[in-house]
């Protein structure tokens, strides 16, 4: 009994020993990291870690390098100097900013290659079973074996849980805005945006210990960024993103590496307390810089007033030799090149630029949205949000009198439009540099200050002379956006402009807009960009506009979609509503008496029960798996097996409640 005793403790510490090289797992080690283009370094010597469970936001002025040290990272590109160790049992996954996409295969098909090691796996387990239906040399050695593969492999199977593959494929493409009818679309039929999504699903799908996320935002809606936000605060591994979306990094992050001076600077904070502490960090070096070059000063003035003086000879050599041994203090370098732009002035517009009366559009049978009514009063603010393809840009498009429509929209007196759309830049003259592109646009004294603009928008100095055709699709944007702001207009209408502008330069579009003394309508699925710039959002689903007042984060709070699960139920719980409101809603068979009737709403009530409660234990539980992550991130608690116990427990639990929700989430849809 002693010896066993003494094997099981043995056997109970081996595990515990694993687990807590789990918690603190390095998945990436970086050392004395070196990156030079022609003789100018991005960073040099720069060393870090990236363990499990960190959510790393990397920041830095564009041009920095952030995508460059991800693709180092992931291997696609080699260092100048420096080792980059990566464990042979890691995993990484990397979603670029541009990538090359097949349009041969469903979007189900190009989901499921996330699953083909598993697919390899189950059809050499159904093969190996076939075999073992058809043999009859049951003593044989061969066949022994044969039964000793196909159960290793099976165990191996269901340990993965690979039988639930097609729920996860499901889960995540809805998640990231798929309709289920959409799984079976080919990939051609999506745009690039919607393909980038899928490539995005695959990446997530594959599990990888590490991910690294170029811009992963941008093709985003509001709905599939709180998704993303969820999911990787609660199922990935570890995380390194580069996005302009400061709501998205400040939720998911935990620790910021910001690349500046040259160097990677390391803050083990989220982002919104690592713009605190950098400002703070600055400070201080711009106080010891300060003090630093009194110092020098004064040392340069007793060499010269002393320098001719025997009597000082000593004292003058001491400070020469002083000075050639200070190290000079570097101060953080920001980024500067922001300024305030105005637009041109422009003639005043009538009080209505906009009204809408029983706005319908069609395509064929499909109907994007009937029965607007709006009036956008002059000076208004107004975002237009929704999921994508409700139907915002469409009606961007009938205000543009870019395509026919049904109903009534008036566009008011002395109406100019300044139009941003999503391929603005795909518009611009490729043969023109980008001087000539802004001098075309620039009137009046405004093209004095060419240059500085430019450089407010990162293309001064010899950027300024390169031609559009080598522009990337940011810099193409960026310029956009600059003659645009260059422009008399009195109605903007911007469709997700700030998809690859940087914060900087999307702090002077902002600000540019409040200062806009006229009428802007923005497609937008930035949150931060949104907040303090609208007072008025028109949301966009079911084929219906709604009109909310207040500002973005007033909207989200009404309507409750800080996760996805509770949007949908929501959409629900409207399309309940409305069907009891609506008098074209078919009435209940005359046939069916009271107490069917009765019983029919008693269902419905238990349905409606059945998903709240649900919510509410997933909620318990995610808030319950913060509070665990938090403490066990905490080397006090690294080997607490009762901690790492109840976050395998709960995190198995919560996955089936998930399931649990959707089915009666069904439910409840078929009984509404």
């Amino acid at each position: 009994m002693f010896c066993l005793i003494n094997i099981n403790l043995f056997c109970n510490l081996v595990d515990l020993c694993y687990l807590c090289t789990l918690i603190v797992r390095k998945m990436i080690s970086v050392e004395g990291l070196s990156v030079e283009f022609s003789a100018k370094p991005l960073f040099i010597n720069a060393s870090f870690v990236v363990n499990d469970r960190d959510r790393i936001a990397l920041v830095g002025k564009n041009g920095a390098g952030k995508s460059t040290l991800l693709k180092i990272l992931c291997g696609k590109q080699q260092p100048t100097s420096g080792v980059v160790s990566i464990p042979n049992d890691t995993t990484i996954g990397y979603l670029p900013q541009v990538m090359n996409l097949q349009d041969d295969t469903t979007v189900r098909e190009e989901a499921q290659k996330a699953f083909a090691s598993t697919r390899e796996l189950k059809e050499r387990i159904d093969r190996m079973n076939q075999q073992l239906a058809e043999r009859t040399d049951y003593e044989s050695d061969d066949y022994l074996a044969l039964v000793e593969r196909f159960t290793q492999e099976h165990e191996r199977y269901m340990m993965m849980g690979a039988e639930n593959y097609e729920a996860e494929i499901e889960r995540t493409l809805v998640g990231l805005g798929f309709l289920r009818t959409d799984f079976d679309r080919p990939t051609s039929e999506f745009s690039g945006g919607w393909r980038m999504r899928i490539e995005l699903a695959k990446i997530l799908l594959q599990k990888p210990d590490v991910l690294l996320l170029d811009e992963p935002t941008n093709h985003l809606d509001i709905e599939s960024i709180q998704w993303l936000e969820q999911f990787l605060a609660q199922s990935a591994k570890a995380v390194v993103l580069v996005s302009h979306d400061r709501a998205f990094i400040n939720h998911v992050s935990n620790r910021t590496l910001e690349i500046s001076c040259g160097r990677i600077i390391d803050y083990k904070v989220k982002y919104d307390e690592y713009v605190v502490l950098r400002k703070e960090r600055r400070e201080q070096q711009q106080r010891a810089y300060e003090n630093q070059q009194k110092e020098i000063a004064d040392m340069r003035q007793f060499i010269e007033r002393f320098r001719y003086q025997a009597t000082k000879a000593v004292q003058v050599q001491q400070k020469i030799k002083q000075l050639e041994k200070i190290v000079p203090i570097e101060v953080d370098e920001v980024d500067n090149a922001a300024m305030h732009l105005k637009f041109p002035p422009c003639l005043r517009s009538g009080d209505y630029p906009v009204i809408c009366e029983d706005v319908r559009k069609r395509y064929g049978e499909h109907t994007v949205f009937s029965n607007v009514n709006l009036t956008i009063k002059r000076g208004e603010k107004v975002a237009f949000v929704g999921k994508n393809g409700e139907g915002k840009s469409t009606l961007v498009k009938c205000i543009m009198g870019e395509i026919p429509f049904d109903g009534n929209l008036k566009v008011g007196h002395n109406i100019q439009i300044g139009y941003f759309a999503q391929n603005q830049a795909q518009l611009l003259d490729e043969s023109l540099t980008v001087f000539q592109t802004i001098d075309y646009v620039a009137k009046g004294e405004i093209r004095l200050r060419i240059n500085d603009i430019l450089g407010a928008f990162m293309f001064g100095g010899e950027a300024s002379e390169k031609k559009v055709r080598v522009l990337s699709g940011g810099e193409r944007s960026r310029l956009a956006m600059i003659r645009l702001l260059l422009e008399p207009v009195n109605l903007l209408i911007l469709d997700e402009p700030t998809n690859h502008l940087d914060m900087p330069s999307k702090d002077v579009l902002k600000e540019a807009i409040k200062a806009f003394d006229g009428t802007a309508i923005i497609v937008s699925h930035d949150r931060e960009f949104l907040d303090g710039l609208v007072t008025k959002v028109y949301e966009f689903g079911g084929g219906k506009v709604k009109e909310h007042l207040g500002g973005i984060y007033d909207f989200l709070q009404s309507r409750q979609i800080t996760e996805l699960s509770q949007l949908q139920s929501a959409q629900s719980t409207q399309r309940t509503q409305n069907n009891q409101n609506n008098p074209n809603t078919p009435s209940a068979p005359k046939n069916q008496n009271y107490a069917e009737r009765k019983e029919q709403q008693k269902k419905l009530r238990k349905a409606e029960r059945a998903v709240e409660e649900s919510e509410r234990k997933i909620s318990d539980m995610e808030r319950r798996l913060k509070e665990l992550d938090t403490l066990l991130m905490d080397p006090v608690n690294a080997s607490n097996m009762e901690l790492v116990t109840e976050y395998t427990t709960i995190k198995k639990s919560l996955d089936e409640e998930v399931e649990r929700w959707e089915k009666l989430s069904e439910e409840l849809e078929q009984l509404t």
